[in-house]
């Protein structure tokens, strides 16, 4: 029994890694556009509640990833600089790490200045995401895009670039009712 469940555990991170970074030339099919985000609850790594009831009326994007993906770890940077530029105009990242323990994950947002709040990928926040991309969540990073109404915008699988994130963050900071960005 022991041994099924390390191989069990050997093929979900094989298939983590063959699909890490994975990116289309374009967005992940959303099932429908501007459906409403789901509902969610979470703790930060810090202790304070990230579940959609503290980000009604925010832009945010919800980053699955982990730290032991090559594009996840390249893209954190730019999304901790656009983080600390756009949070006093409403807009936060929320990173949601899989496939890692909570002290990888501490560790690694300790040791790149991750200033938005992280929280564990439990079952509940990754089962409330994957019914809204065909397929679910095959491949990290895999971004979810929020407006202030609530309302997901794009759903992106595979690392961006910073000029890109902004694009989207400034798509979703805009009056609701607006057509959807292009990435």
């Amino acid at each position: 029994m022991k041994m099924k469940k390390g191989f069990i555990k050997a093929g979900a991170v094989l298939f983590m890694l063959a699909t890490c970074g994975f990116r289309p030339l374009s967005a992940a099919p959303a099932l429908q556009a501007n459906r409403a985000a789901p509902a969610f609850s979470a703790v930060s790594l810090e202790g304070r509640q990230a579940g959609s009831s503290t980000l009604v009326g925010k832009a945010y994007i919800i980053n699955f990833f982990a730290s032991w993906c090559p594009p996840c770890r390249g893209e954190i940077p730019d999304m901790v600089s656009l983080q600390n530029q756009y949070a006093r105009k409403g807009f936060t990242f929320i990173g949601v790490a899989v496939s890692d323990s909570e002290p990888a994950i501490r560790d690694f947002v300790k040791k790149n200045s991750i200033s938005y709040p992280v929280v564990m990928g439990t079952d509940a926040i990754v089962s409330a995401f994957n019914g809204y991309v065909e397929g679910g969540i095959r491949a990290i990073p895999t971004s979810f895009v929020i407006n202030s109404s609530g309302k997901i915008t794009n759903v992106i699988t595979g690392a961006r670039s910073r000029a890109d994130f902004e694009k989207l963050i400034l798509h979703a900071l805009s009056k609701p009712g607006t057509t959807k960005s292009s990435l």
